[in-house]
């Protein structure tokens, strides 16, 4: 993994929250951490007027305290911070390109919440070039003066379809994070009942080899995380494999997850970009913070 983790910073509770969920990956893989606040001169329609300079000093402002609070909770870690002159999509989208990753805060659960909140995060989740974090604030963490306490747990959760080739920068994420807080890995298949569009003839032939559909799909999730395994020896992994949604089956796996690790299949539509429905659900249902890596 190449480059900083870099942290989306707005003020909010959630911002805060995924700035030091972002400080504490930093200190454990020993990576610098980049903070960024987007901000465009925008005349703001209130009585009270502020001026360009006004708006420009509270985004530095911003910026400045959010790296103070850093550098002095984790002197270790080298730390830098800017203000972009851009649009937060824009800014992050771009930032993605020379980033290990992106942390962004994320807002409640429940789908319309977590829709709603995400003006810009599913649009950045959608284009990113890297993983994108969301985190959330813990509860009752609203207090400026209080440090937000990570999610604890002993694994992480990985959802893997498809072939080896169409999940191994997940797999890749998943592992490398695992090793890094020195706990688990769950790699998840969920599978359902054939249907006209689920399995190809040629994937029946391959269930009927193997005994069923049941082992077969054991057989692709064993195939999948073996390179994984024997890259990181000293990772313990659990195999789950269950029949049921992909979303619902991933949900019921995160009891222990400190962090949930999901593919990226981001399509157009009318309405913008669309994430695909297993990361969506995960980033609006899942307990814990939400990894969604693109394709590698």
């Amino acid at each position: 993994m190449a480059g900083p983790i870099t942290a989306g910073v707005d003020g909010s509770p959630e911002s805060r929250a995924a700035v030091h969920w972002a400080a504490r990956e930093a200190a454990l893989r020993g990576l610098p951490l980049r903070l960024v606040h987007a901000w465009l001169w925008q005349p703001l329609d209130v009585p009270i007027v502020q001026d360009r300079e006004a708006q420009a000093r509270s985004a530095e402002s911003l910026v400045r305290e959010a790296k103070s609070e850093i550098t002095g909770r984790y002197p270790d870690v080298r730390v830098s911070a800017e203000v972009v002159p851009d649009t937060a999509v824009a800014a992050l989208i771009d930032e993605s390109e020379r980033t290990s990753m992106l942390v962004l805060g994320s807002r409640g659960h429940g789908a319309i919440v977590g829709f709603i909140v995400g003006s810009y995060g599913q649009q950045v989740i959608a284009s990113a070039a890297c993983p994108v974090v969301a985190v959330r604030a813990p509860a009752g963490e609203e207090d400026p003066a209080t440090v937000p306490e990570p999610r604890t747990g002993d694994e992480v959760v990985v959802g893997q379809h498809g072939s080896p080739d169409d999940c191994d920068a997940v797999l890749g994420f998943a592992f490398e994070t695992a090793a890094a807080h020195g706990v688990g890995v769950r790699a998840v298949r969920a599978w359902s009942l054939p249907t006209l569009y689920t399995y190809s003839p040629g994937s029946m032939r391959l269930a009927d080899e193997a005994g069923g559909l049941e082992p077969f799909e054991r057989k692709a999730l064993a195939e999948a995380v073996k390179p994984w395994r024997e890259r990181y020896p000293g990772v313990p992994v659990t195999e789950h494999v269950e029949i049921g949604s992909a979303g619902q089956v991933l949900m019921s796996a995160t009891g222990r997850a400190l962090l949930l690790v999901v593919g990226r299949r981001a399509r157009r539509s009318p309405i913008g970009s669309r994430i695909g429905s297993v990361a969506h659900a995960s980033l609006h249902h899942a307990p814990c913070p939400v990894a969604v890596v693109p394709p590698g």
